[in-house]
């Protein structure tokens, strides 16, 4: 039982030191995204393909079905600033 002790604080270490790096690889994962997607966005009009609807449901808050072009020029209008 003392032996098992033993490694469980260095696998706690390891993956505090990997859960900060993966953070900082996934926030610059989630930037580059919204740079591609607000690309797509502006290129035209709705509608868009299943990803990119997915990526503005979420950020706008609403579910795909109900988003509208105004709802994503709005967004377009807002990112531009």
């Amino acid at each position: 039982m003392g032996l098992r002790r033993i490694g469980s604080p260095q696998r706690k270490k390891s993956r505090a030191k990997v859960h900060r790096r993966n953070a900082i690889r996934k926030a610059r994962a989630r930037l580059s995204r919204d740079r591609t997607m607000l690309e797509l966005v502006k290129a035209r009009p709705l509608p868009y393909v299943p990803g990119v609807m997915s990526w503005l449901s979420a950020r706008l808050d609403k579910p795909a079905s109900q988003i509208t072009q105004a709802d994503v020029d709005a967004l377009n209008a807002s990112s531009a600033s």
